[in-house]
């Protein structure tokens, strides 16, 4: 009984993630908010315009990972490699949810590797990843970032995984 009611509470939660309220629809800052994550995946890191990623992180923009906090800087820098190992690579958004000051982007990010980059070699492989970021949008700018990216689906597509013993 008790796995039934966590069961139904995630897919309650999930639900109400998925469906915005009426509230929410339509708000100018929440659309602004969404604009902008959006513009960093489609314009800045699809298309390499480095210009525009700093143009809409605040200065002190701040990145939360498991290992420790980054720069705008160094968040940059990474972004950079990422494009250097997957030139012409994509950043496609699947979905933007806004609330407060906080958007949510589910996207899939797809390319080949044909350079080193980011701790990655060379491969040639194609490889096609998926990835949920969660932005703080403060003054119409990134101000935070907390993500998730399937890094294991990454690696094994790359031939770079090493098997589970």
């Amino acid at each position: 009984m008790r796995k039934v009611n966590l069961l139904a509470a995630f897919a309650a939660l999930i639900v109400s993630l998925l469906v915005s309220p009426a509230s929410a629809q339509n708000n100018p800052v929440l659309e602004k908010n969404k604009a902008v994550a959006r513009r960093l995946f489609e314009e800045a890191l699809s298309q390499s315009k480095w210009d525009v990623f700093e143009q809409i992180h605040a200065k002190n923009f701040v990145g939360h990972s498991a290992k420790r906090d980054v720069t705008l800087a160094e968040d940059l820098e990474s972004a950079k490699q990422w494009a250097q190992a997957f030139p012409g690579g994509t950043c496609e958004v699947n979905q933007l949810i806004a609330e407060g000051d906080m958007v949510v982007v589910r996207w899939t990010a797809s390319g080949t590797n044909t350079a080193a980059g980011n701790g990655l070699p060379a491969t040639g492989k194609s490889a096609r990843v998926t990835g949920i970021t969660i932005f703080r949008v403060k003054d119409g700018l990134l101000s935070e970032e907390w993500g998730l990216i399937d890094m294991w689906g990454l690696l094994k597509q790359l031939g770079l995984a090493q098997p589970l013993k």
